[in-house]
């Protein structure tokens, strides 16, 4: 007969040979309460839940920026504004930009322990009631309504495809000055929109595609309003896909080359008066008639008289 493991802790209920098995102790002191629709959450990925689960319990005026959150945790930066930004799009964070009196703005970050609807992604509104808080089901929430079928006439549009088909563009005359201009615009980007905020390998990837457009005489600011202008409201599931499929879909069209120095200048005809109506015009001829006196078969000023 085996022995009795006198170490292993007493187990008061029997084990599921299948699953896994609960034993729960009843906590008194510091612990937080999370809904199953944020611990069950199907779209939602570990590392998400895990930062909801942590910002939930801390204290208010806890800071939860992407540096602390990231000296906090071995996930890296570029983990945790991924997991912020499935959280905001989710509706458990929200982002509330206030004017102070003295003009600075300044942003808070507001954390909802049951989600919000989308288009609350900007944060309560200063001056409305605070309400009784929606019902809401501890279970996994339902799946969202399915998108309404496409008329029979109209075919249904094709799904934007998350990698860019053709290749990134490249600038003819690799400029370090237009390289550093392009690297500097893209790290920038989500000062114009949230959602682009780009890890550092899609910013090396997507720089050289941008200094073929200011290679080609594009400004910096038209080249902004071209990649974050017309978006969907809709979560950007795959920021940098989208800027390399508009980078490379809306690349502007060469300039014309400028002409050597020294060259001569097109010429241009010499401005002559008509010998039918005396009106001035250019052409290659010392005398001659303008179009309209060939058209209406004038002669010239010594014949009339």
């Amino acid at each position: 007969m085996d022995t009795q493991n006198l170490s292993a802790p007493p187990c008061a209920q029997q084990l599921n040979p299948r699953g896994v098995t609960h034993i729960n102790v009843p906590h008194t002191t510091r612990f937080t309460v999370v809904g199953n629709h944020l611990a069950q959450h199907r779209q939602l990925s570990l590392t998400a839940i895990g930062l909801a689960l942590h910002i939930q319990s801390l204290p208010d005026e806890a800071r939860v920026d992407i540096k602390t959150l990231a000296d906090r945790f071995t996930e890296g930066e570029t983990r945790i504004a991924a997991a912020l930004r499935e959280l905001k799009a989710h509706g458990y964070l929200a982002q509330v930009r206030k004017r102070l009196p003295n003009g600075r703005v300044v942003t808070h970050t507001v954390s909802y322990n049951r989600p919000q609807d989308r288009h609350l992604e900007r944060g309560p509104s200063p001056t409305a009631p605070k309400g009784p808080p929606r019902p809401a089901s501890d279970a996994v929430p339902p799946p969202p309504p399915a998108a309404p079928e496409p008329r029979p006439t109209t075919p249904a549009p094709p799904s934007p495809s998350p990698v860019a088909k053709a290749p990134l563009p490249e600038p003819q005359d690799p400029d370090p000055e237009l390289q550093r201009a392009a690297t500097a615009l893209l790290a920038t980007l989500h000062h114009d929109d949230p959602r682009f905020l780009l890890a550092e390998r899609d910013v090396r990837r997507l720089a050289p595609a941008v200094a073929a457009w200011l290679e080609r005489g594009a400004r910096p600011e038209a080249v902004r309003h071209s990649l974050t202008s017309n978006l969907p409201r809709d979560p950007v599931r795959h920021p940098a896909a989208l800027l390399a499929h508009r980078l490379t879909e809306f690349l502007p069209a060469p300039a014309p080359p400028a002409p050597p120095l020294g060259s001569d200048p097109v010429p241009v005809p010499p401005m002559v008066n008509c010998d039918g109506c005396d009106r001035g015009f250019r052409t290659w001829e010392k005398n001659g008639r303008c179009r309209d006196c060939r058209e209406a078969g004038r002669g010239s000023r010594g014949a009339e008289t």
